[in-house]
């Protein structure tokens, strides 16, 4: 058994590490690995290698794969099939066997090259979704590919957990085993696909009808890992019974509950498997054989990165295209280290030789992020005609752009940017979205809409989009990290113009705001309101009142709401009437009122309100009359056209 005070330094280690893994942006499990690694038997001994905690460690594995078998969508997999089957079938193929290859030439046999093929052959889903979801390329041409060849990868180690028990045995002939494996899993899949099928949903529905949480999850661990034992005993492994469970409940209606509430048995328990692969690892046999880590560093990250590219431009993607599913996917990845304990176990490799595996996919994971980070540049040098598709694309950008003028740019044209595009429309207001998603972009193109595909958050994509004529930039989607990106360059190329930004809570209002939003919108917030609203109306409560509720809050909340509402009863529909709106100025440096303070501007006797004041570095502010104005702060202002056309000429020029 563990130790309480060794289980409490592998917490502590594995917290702390973590956090500052998280604090690196580098994926968690490489933190894992590491605590591991320091704390192991081989290098300070403070946990040793137990048999208690290897048994619990599978068990993130057959959550793993449980959580693979939720995942495993037939309709999606349709939809994907020339590059799940096609592209991916031929990069799992290509590197089992040149790994096959190099290791009959180096004196291996071929079961031992099957299993070290198998393993370098895989990549890491969870890095490269997550890294690929920050850089908003999921529905790029390049990030279809990556995903197409993953999903390939995850469904290849089935048959890997299945083969490879079987290779060690030499009682045998070979074909037999296989034959005795191949109608083991025949049987089993059709009693727990077939019988599972017409047994699962009545009673999920019938414990889900009890209305306990508790219940559900006992439920669900005793589904799950009681068909993880019964393929156990029927000579197959854990993670293939574990795989077929999730494959039999994704077809129920409780998909997406059991999804979330496995999640923290599978990542707490595949946090532990990570551990232990560290703590397996022997630094003095890595000093030993420093040339086949570093041997296997370079097969992984650019053989295989360059395989993988040939592979994808053999199926019609494009050079750029191909070098950016290349970068993305060579590495290896976590169902590797699942493959390598296999393997280990069963004899097919030597200790020294998996140690070797082990370190050169760590490392190999430890560079992904920084060559995907930096793909555009290396793309650029290394397929020639990227300059020509990229110029061809910013040239379609420009010459749609040309005819706007005074329009919004519109970051993203899912839900949220389509319904902002018809409500400015009606107010004959001109957009111009960019978007990722090819898809998309075409059937709204072909619908008439103004949108192109594009990455808001390069440099020459916006300037291509017209920010320099455009009257306000607004990013439509909840993702931070895009969103400070394109806020960096907006401050860069055009300070003034008013960015508002689309975020899923409050967490990161400060961030974004110091980057210099205009006004950020958090979606929790607005549904709250709604929600509010809807609620106290229901109650009885009367629509003046609650609509003074409501006000408050956004008052409260949103600067740029602050005197805008009206009453009830005002009449509006006035065209000649005129009406107070925002306006942006930027003090370059040499204007007027640099190094005055704000009472002295007396901006007030102009029928004029300042709303926010944005300044580098640091979140909008309401100042006081004491604020003193510096060059480079952009002032946003509130009142009618005329007297703000006057507030501007005195803030700049003193008049």
């Amino acid at each position: 058994m563990i130790e309480l005070h060794s289980l409490l330094l592998l917490l502590t280690a594995a917290v702390l590490t973590v956090v500052a893994c998280r604090h690196l942006k580098l994926p968690a499990m490489l933190g894992y690995l590491l605590v591991g690694f320091l704390i192991g038997p081989h290098t300070l001994a403070l946990v040793p290698s137990t048999e208690t905690a290897t048994h619990l460690a599978e068990f993130g594995v057959v959550f793993l794969m449980f959580t693979l078998g939720l995942e495993f969508n037939l309709a999606k997999l349709n939809a994907m099939r020339r590059i799940v089957f096609g592209l991916g079938a031929a990069q799992v193929a290509a590197v089992s066997m040149l790994v096959m290859l190099i290791a009959w030439l180096t004196g291996q046999n071929w079961p031992t090259g099957l299993a070290l093929g198998g393993a370098l052959a895989m990549s890491s889903t969870a890095m490269v979704s997550k890294l690929l979801t920050e850089r908003s390329e999921l529905h790029s041409p390049h990030g279809q590919n990556a995903i197409g060849i993953l999903l390939f990868q995850d469904l290849a180690v089935v048959p890997l957990l299945i083969v490879l028990p079987v290779l060690n045995q030499h009682n045998e002939p070979l074909l037999t085993e296989l034959g005795i494996a191949a109608l083991k899993i025949i049987v089993v899949l059709i009693v727990l696909l077939y019988l599972g099928q017409r047994l699962i949903r009545p009673w999920f529905n019938l414990v889900a009808k009890q209305h306990s949480s508790e219940l559900f999850m006992l439920n669900l661990l005793l589904v799950s890992l009681g068909i993880a034992w019964l393929t156990e005993q029927a000579g197959l492994s854990l993670a293939l019974g574990a795989f077929l469970a999730g494959m039999l409940i994704a077809e129920t209606d409780f998909r997406y509950q059991v999804e979330d509430d496995i999640r923290p048995f599978r990542d707490l328990l595949l946090g532990l498997f990570f551990v232990t692969v560290g703590m397996s690892l022997d630094f003095n046999v890595l000093l030993t054989q420093w040339w086949l880590v570093l041997l296997l560093v370079l097969f992984l990250v650019p053989a295989k990165a360059a395989l993988i590219a040939g592979l994808a431009r053999l199926f019609g993607t494009s050079p750029g295209g191909a070098w950016r599913t290349g970068f993305a996917l060579g590495q290896g990845g976590e169902f590797a280290f699942v493959i390598l304990a296999l393997a280990i176990q069963y004899k097919l490799v030597t200790a020294p030789l998996q140690q070797a595996c082990v370190a050169g996919i760590v490392l190999s994971m430890l560079i992904t992020p920084f060559l995907i980070q930096h793909s555009d540049k290396l793309v650029l040098r290394l397929a020639s005609s990227e300059w020509m598709n990229l110029a061809a694309n910013l040239h379609t950008i420009a010459v749609r752009s040309m005819q706007a003028q005074r329009h919004v740019i519109l970051c993203g044209f899912g839900r949220s940017g389509q319904s902002l595009s018809r409500l400015l429309s009606k107010e004959d207001i001109p957009i111009f979205a960019l978007d990722l998603d090819p898809e998309k972009v075409r059937e709204a193109t072909a619908a008439g809409e103004t949108v192109v595909f594009g990455d808001a958050s390069k440099r020459e994509v916006l300037m291509a989009a017209g920010l320099m004529r455009a009257r306000a930039l607004v990013v439509t989607y909840a993702d931070t990290h895009s969103s400070m990106k394109i806020l960096e360059l907006v401050h860069q190329l055009r300070p003034e113009l008013p960015v508002i930004v689309r975020t899923q809570d409050d967490s990161d209002i400060d961030k974004l705001k110091q980057a210099g939003a205009t006004e950020v919108v958090a979606e929790i917030l607005e549904g709250s309101l709604m929600l509010a609203s809807h609620t106290m109306m229901m109650l009885g409560i009367p629509l003046n009142k609650v609509l003074l509720r409501i006000r408050e809050v956004r008052e409260a909340r949103y600067s740029l709401f602050r005197g805008f509402f009206r009453g009830l009863n005002e009449e509006l529909s006035d065209p000649e009437r005129p009406q107070p709106r925002l306006h942006t100025v930027h003090l370059l440096a040499g204007a007027a009122t640099i190094g005055q303070k704000l009472g002295e501007v007396s901006l007030s006797d102009l029928q004029v309100g300042i709303r926010a004041i944005r300044r580098r570095n640091m979140p909008a502010t309401h100042p006081t009359a004491e604020f003193e104005l510096q060059a480079g702060d952009v002032l946003v202002l509130f009142g009618e056209q005329e007297n703000l056309a006057a507030a501007e000429k005195r803030l700049l020029q003193g008049i």
